[in-house]
């Protein structure tokens, strides 16, 4: 199971979650969102060295950080309808891996920025898409990008980049038969491991976690995103 930590900004907090049996750190580069990640000078540790070296040096040899020794966590870029010269100077900057269109991004930019990126820029570079969903016939919308993004994020109808409140009603998704595979998310909290490890989908790989583990807004609860992460791992891999 992918499990996404969607949010993230402070440079200690991103050490000690990236130290967590995680595989995909996100940062939001949505100018609204209290999240935001400004462009600042780099080696400020927004986004921290995580080869064994740094690792050791910052969280010592637990067992999550044993795990995660010479892995390089997987960087997501979330961006709702920017210029696409703005997300590709991020894909740079950042050497993100993802790109995450939370917006309403045609299938032409998906296209577009694939074709731009990869390979003179990012190599493999895979697209994302958010969906909101309220109803049934709002999974219509996933049509239009079979064959375009790599990865759907499922989520509840919002305008901003961050989660709505409202748990997402994950029965609707029954009703998902697209080839695309995709995370789980919005309002996802420590209280819901039962609702997560009781969903079955052949095509829900993972889930994205975000404001129901914060602290404040970028700053995790990492007791709580440690338990509640283990919890699942323990019963779904």
């Amino acid at each position: 199971m992918i499990i996404k930590v969607c949010g993230m900004r402070d440079p200690e907090n991103i050490r000690a979650v990236s130290a967590l049996d995680i595989d995909l750190l996100g940062f939001v580069f949505y100018p609204k969102s209290p999240r935001f990640v400004r462009m600042i000078p780099s080696g400020a540790g927004i986004v921290p060295d995580y080869s064994q070296e740094r690792l050791e040096s910052v969280s010592g040899s637990s067992e999550a950080v044993k795990r995660n020794q010479g892995k390089r966590l997987q960087r997501v870029g979330l961006f709702i309808d920017d210029m696409p010269q703005n997300i590709i100077t991020r894909v740079y900057n950042y050497q993100l891996d993802y790109v995450q269109l939370h917006g309403n991004e045609p299938r032409t930019t998906c296209d577009n920025l694939r074709s731009t990126i990869d390979p003179d820029i990012r190599p493999g570079i895979k697209i994302i898409k958010t969906i909101r969903v309220r109803t049934e016939s709002d999974l219509n919308q996933c049509r239009e990008y079979e064959g375009a993004v790599d990865l759907f994020i499922f989520d509840t109808r919002n305008n901003t980049a961050d989660d709505t409140g409202k748990h997402f009603d994950p029965t609707l998704l029954a009703h998902y038969d697209g080839e695309i595979p995709f995370l789980l998310s919005g309002g996802i909290g420590p209280d819901d491991t039962d609702k997560v490890l009781d969903f079955d989908h052949p095509k829900c790989v993972g889930i994205n976690l975000n404001l129901y583990f914060e602290i404040a807004p970028a700053v995790k609860d990492v007791d709580k995103l440690n338990a509640f992460i283990s919890k699942i791992r323990q019963n779904k891999r």
